[in-house]
């Protein structure tokens, strides 16, 4: 239930200016018509996307079903008042932001209001602008949790996801995969006489190279599906779900092969190591180190062997 209110991956990181107007999606809950008509022409006249509910049941309904990422409530309604409406948004969305409205301050108070999970407090009657305020406060402050969040897990020369990220993907996609029973992958990829070219054409050279490599990366998966990670230095990864064994070959053939036809990578070539999960008796960490471990050994085999190739040691054992 909760996964339908999170942002996908692609749209959670921006400038720390804001999250853009038009990315936001809000929530306005109150039992009192006048009200949610009020509000409603005025983000329709700010170019905001809402949705209306008259009471708490119907917002839970409504977050289940839209990624909302702003909710405005009211405090007293029927079925579901706004005090639990917080509650249970905050459990199962952490990530939304909540504005709450009152007009009978003796019944609440800021702090308890802040305390169940709401982002920020206003009284009936309230003034529209007073309120856009909060609003592009709240929005501005979830432009820098994207990009702090964007920050710690993204490579910042690349752009790739980091190797930080890729123990948490790795984590959540292995246990995804032992429990539909579907194939997952990794490759493990290095570049060959990186050191030399560093070496002869300077680092900001090399620099260079390694953003190349990234853009080769992101164009050779598949969208949506594959996901690079810089692991460190001249090393990344690939974590490939849903694919068999002859695709993955492919996807890791079409990497060596593309990143050949680059412009000014000097001598530079890829060695490309394959492992795939397998879940045994020991427990989920130690599987996700073979996993790494595997393509990690697969890789430097294919570097012994001269480089610019691909290695997929279950495969050779076999043959």
């Amino acid at each position: 239930m909760s996964e339908k209110s999170e942002l996908p991956e692609s749209q959670t990181y921006f400038t720390p200016k804001d999250l853009p107007q038009e990315l936001q999606q809000l929530l306005i809950v109150d039992d009192d018509p006048f009200i949610l008509d009020l509000l409603s022409e005025f983000f329709s006249r700010l170019g905001y996307q809402y949705y209306l509910a008259g009471d708490g049941l119907e917002a839970m309904s409504l977050l289940e079903q839209h990624l909302i990422t702003i909710v405005i409530t009211d405090l007293l309604m029927p079925r579901m008042d706004g005090m639990e409406l917080i509650r249970e948004t905050k459990k199962l969305w952490p990530e939304i932001d909540i504005i709450a409205i009152t007009g009978y301050s003796r019944d609440f108070n800021y702090s308890d209001v802040i305390r169940a999970g709401a982002s920020d407090f206003i009284r009936k009657p309230f003034n529209l602008d007073e309120l856009k305020a909060k609003l592009d406060r709240i929005i501005r402050e979830r432009g820098y949790r994207a990009l702090l969040k964007r920050l710690s897990i993204r490579d910042i020369l690349t752009d790739l996801y980091n190797r930080r990220f890729l123990d948490i993907k790795l984590e959540k996609e292995a246990q995804r995969a032992t429990r539909q029973n579907y194939p997952l992958f990794l490759i493990m990829l290095d570049l060959d006489n990186f050191k030399e070219l560093n070496d002869t054409l300077g680092h900001q050279a090399g620099d260079e190279v390694l953003r190349r490599l990234a853009g080769v990366l992101n164009d050779s998966v598949r969208s949506n599906v594959d996901i690079p990670f810089r692991y460190g230095g001249d090393e990344f990864a690939i974590m490939i779900p849903h694919a068999s064994t002859e695709q993955v070959k492919q996807i890791a053939e079409r990497i060596r092969r593309n990143y050949l036809n680059e412009q000014d990578i000097g001598k530079t070539s890829l060695s490309l190591g394959i492992s795939r999960f397998r879940r045994t008796n020991k427990g989920l960490r130690e599987d996700i180190n073979e996993l790494i471990y595997k393509a990690d050994s697969s890789m430097y085999i294919a570097k012994r062997a001269g480089g610019n190739r691909v290695i997929f040691q279950e495969e050779t054992k076999k043959e």
